[in-house]
């Protein structure tokens, strides 16, 4: 994948996971701001925290800072998402904010 298709699909999946997202947001105390390419989620509750999605343009990956851990998660073509081990960037990212939530 050349750079500029990285960079189209890393920007169309980032606005999809924030599209994906509000519903969550709209329930909870959190907040969503995409800007300049970098999705964060803000908490407040049950403990402040803050998970950022950046892409991560050299080596072609997004990147999900979350729960003091790092996921990196790259293009399928099969998928035609960022995935890490199969599991969806749009779901991988829902599945972490709930676990925050409810711990």
């Amino acid at each position: 994948m050349t750079d500029q298709e990285f960079r189209l699909r890393a920007d169309e999946s980032l606005d999809e996971l924030q599209q994906h997202l509000l519903p969550l947001a709209d329930e909870n105390d959190l907040e969503i701001e995409l800007n300049n390419g970098v999705l964060q989620l803000i908490f407040e509750e049950p403990a402040p925290a803050k998970f950022v999605v950046s892409p991560n343009a050299p080596v072609q990956q997004i990147w999900v800072s979350a729960l003091s851990r790092s996921f990196k998660l790259t293009w399928s073509e099969d998928a035609a998402t960022f995935e890490l081990n199969g599991e969806h960037l749009t779901t991988l990212v829902e599945r972490l904010a709930r676990t925050h939530l409810t711990s």
